[in-house]
């Protein structure tokens, strides 16, 4: 990835919405996430939630972005949306949608997430609201990570196996799986390499 010198709101929505078209058919998702984008300190900063631990839930625990199970009938979109309303009690109208980036396939069971990209615009800190599925909230700025800062491995049991896996460390809490392959395809994106 080349360096971007600039993570400004603006210039990274500007960014984003010149990406090209998508070629892969638009519903073929199960489920829908929401990176959510405001200004802060640092330039352009992504919501990230920590999901509470919860028996039967294959991500109980994990660092994500808000997002869900699509609903029959639902639009991916909408899905991400309420989503997120849901999660952490923020309200985004569709026209918030900066892009949609590429669906990313969980290893093994083939489970689809679309990726969608929103941009918060008003000034100040959003007030969020979290549900019983999330323990905790974080903002992180895209230079950072664009950085590669807290990048790092962590030792992971699949199938009774330990392994290494790619992460960013956020303090106390870890970055990795899903999550982590659609932060790597974001920051390609806004930095023009997708």
């Amino acid at each position: 990835m080349g360096v971007v010198s600039s993570f400004d709101l603006a210039s990274v929505k500007e960014r984003l919405a010149a990406r090209p078209g998508r070629s892969e058919p638009i519903e073929q998702a199960q489920a829908a996430v929401s990176t959510v984008l405001r200004q802060g300190h640092e330039g352009a900063e992504a919501l990230l939630i920590k999901r509470a631990e919860r028996s039967g839930d294959p991500w109980s625990g994990h660092v994500a972005f808000p997002g869900g199970k699509r609903e029959p009938g639902e639009s991916l979109l909408c899905t991400a949306l309420r989503e997120t309303e849901e999660e952490v009690g923020l309200r985004l109208a569709p026209s918030t949608l900066v892009a949609r980036l590429d669906d990313v396939e969980a290893r093994g069971s083939g489970y689809r997430v679309a990726h969608f990209v929103l941009a918060f615009d008003d000034a100040g800190a959003p007030c969020l609201t979290m549900n019983a599925e999330v323990a905790a909230t974080l903002w992180v700025p895209l230079a950072r990570l664009a950085r590669l800062e807290g990048a790092g491995t962590f030792a992971y049991a699949i199938d009774g196996r330990a392994t290494e896996l790619p992460c960013f460390r956020l303090g106390e809490y870890v970055l990795w799986g899903m999550t982590y392959r659609m932060v790597l395809n974001l920051l390609e994106v806004i930095q023009g390499g997708a």
